[in-house]
């Protein structure tokens, strides 16, 4: 049987170890991609650390790995849709008997050099867009893409706001633009978050520990408050200060994943205003990657600047020891098997 790398999490230890395991075969209705790109992921670095836990895991190790760009290498039997040579981006998830289960925490991901996917659950890369930037799609780009036009329903010239301006903040932002919404403002404490939140197209970018926040906030949206305010850092003083400066109906949607509990301090004023908290996780897949990925072919959007470094697989522990401190700064690091 062939041998192939793989960075495995083990999960009752907390231990990332890059092992030789035997190369997946797929069965029927699958199909083995040869992983060409996979995305490194603040959940990885949660996984790791003990903060997310797999809820479907059969076993107690797992293949890290939800952003996955590559090759299709074998079909099962069955699979008649796919083609061995097509470029493809695998969907973070598969839904099996009704149950949604999430790839590379219930189930092996692609941070290997050969992963499986269900042949209904990835979609074809255009050959005008790089593996590196196809395979962030289903999760940096496609949950704030969910968030935002499902979740959140923004509609154009709302006012919004994005606290976190990091791997998926910084497309929520480009995303906010791109629908129409006015003004974006970008909310971070980091000053080089805040740059490149204005990069990216927020119309103001404002320091999470500025006094004046809401003061500020009031004069930006001619005292309205925000309409749809976006918690992306999955912290919950930034979920407090986002309820402080939401608008009357607004809506405060929970994009970042915290094991922390929720608190809403003035619960009379929240029901008063009639506001509304909303959770969101991930995205309606087979809609939204192709709609990402034909808006990215047609020029509309360009995730070019999303990619701060390709590092081979064997320095899986380093990419996620630069994310977990920062090193740099970086949107998205890249595993290249």
């Amino acid at each position: 049987m062939e041998q192939m790398l793989a960075a495995r999490l083990h999960v009752p230890s907390r231990t990332l170890r890059l092992e030789e395991v035997a190369r997946p075969q797929p069965g029927p209705g699958q199909v083995l991609v040869k992983v060409e790109a996979a995305g490194v992921c603040l959940s990885d670095v949660h996984l790791i650390d003990g903060t997310l836990t797999p809820l479907l895991l059969k076993g107690d190790t797992v293949t890290l790995g939800h952003e996955v760009s590559g090759v299709i290498a074998e079909v099962g039997d069955g699979v008649t849709a796919w083609q061995v040579g097509t470029r493809v981006v695998l969907y973070a998830g598969e839904v099996r008997e009704g149950v949604t289960y999430t790839r590379g925490v219930d189930y092996d991901g692609g941070w290997a050099e050969y992963t499986l996917s269900s042949a209904d659950a990835l979609t074809v890369l255009p050959d005008a867009i790089p593996f590196e930037q196809g395979s962030i799609i289903p999760d940096a780009v496609s949950t704030p893409w969910g968030a935002i036009t499902t979740t959140g329903a923004v509609r154009p010239a709302e006012a919004v706001g994005v606290w976190g301006v990091g791997g998926l903040g910084v497309h929520a932002v480009q995303l906010l633009r791109a629908v129409g919404a006015c003004p974006v403002i970008a909310v971070d404490p980091n000053p080089v978050a805040r740059e490149r939140a204005l990069a990216a197209g927020a119309d103001f970018a404002l320091d999470s520990a500025d006094p004046d926040l809401r003061a500020t906030v009031a004069t930006l949206t001619g005292g309205a408050g925000i309409a749809a305010a976006f918690d992306v850092a999955g912290v919950p003083a930034v979920r407090e200060q986002a309820l402080r400066v939401l608008a009357p109906k607004g809506r405060l949607v929970l994009v970042g994943l915290t094991d922390k509990p929720l608190t809403v301090s003035d619960g009379t004023r929240f029901s008063y205003l009639q506001q509304q908290i909303l959770g969101h996780y991930g995205s309606d897949m087979p809609v939204a990657l192709p709609q990402l990925l034909r808006l990215i072919q047609n020029g509309r959007l360009d995730f070019s600047g999303s990619i701060s470094d390709v590092l081979p697989l064997a320095e899986a522990a380093q990419a996620v020891e630069r994310l977990e401190k920062k090193e740099g700064n970086p949107i998205r690091l890249i595993l290249r098997p």
